[in-house]
């Protein structure tokens, strides 16, 4: 029975996740997370006896909601996400033909509170770059200059860790990024940051990648490390 389940179960959930990286082309960091949602929901589908995607009703959607909010306590952020994940793959399915009537139409996504933005004041960043001391090695190096960038420019942490030389523009001092969606956004940046990240890349040891931002072994920067 568990094979059976995995295998009817895995198929659908697989077609979406190479439908959402090749024909619309997501994030990889997207797509996880569509992953992870829909195991979970499939998951407690079991409780059910594992309906057919035909037969899911915004009932069982609306009960594994329910369990998420008062038994793991999870944000409302958080649920609205699982929400969007659910409302895509039915979507899908039914432009598939799969179904014919989307369960999501009548779930409501819990409100969020909207809190003020927190940001660090201009004189406490001055503070970092000319008083702290960072160390004298090729990561001191690289985390001054991440924090540098990342408050220079205010791009996302993906873009940095994916920002490759190419995308460096000295000429027009500006910085190409590859935003949500594979989109292509231009930063304009100054001469003194542009000149400091020529220098690292010059710097970078040997072996590197394209990647502009690497380790000290050259190898390229992951979301934790940064």
């Amino acid at each position: 029975m568990a094979t059976f389940f995995m295998a009817t179960q895995e198929l659908p959930i697989q077609a979406f996740l190479d439908y959402v990286r090749f024909e619309k082309r997501y994030s990889q960091h997207t797509i996880t997370s569509y992953q992870n949602d829909l195991e979970q929901f499939f998951s407690f589908l079991k409780n059910f006896d594992s309906p057919p995607v035909t037969a899911i009703t915004a009932a069982y959607v609306r009960s594994w909601l329910a369990g998420l909010k008062g038994e793991e306590h999870l944000t409302a952020k958080t649920i609205n996400r699982k929400i969007s994940t659910l409302k895509s793959f039915f979507k899908y399915q039914q432009k598939l033909g799969v179904i014919s009537v989307n369960p999501m139409t009548t779930v409501s996504a819990p409100k969020i509170s909207r809190k003020l933005p927190q940001f660090v004041k201009e004189d406490d960043m001055q503070t970092l770059f000319n008083y702290v001391e960072f160390p004298d090695d090729w990561a001191g190096r690289t985390n001054r200059l991440i924090l540098l960038m990342l408050y220079s420019t205010g791009m996302r942490l993906s873009e940095l860790i994916g920002l490759r030389e190419t995308q460096l523009d000295e000429y027009n001092q500006q910085v190409k990024v590859l935003g949500k969606g594979n989109k292509e956004r231009v930063i304009p940046v100054s001469s003194e940051l542009m000149q400091e990240v020529k220098a690292y890349v010059a710097a970078k040891p040997a072996g590197s990648g394209t990647q502009v931002f690497v380790t000290a072994s050259g190898k390229p920067l992951y979301p934790k490390l940064v």
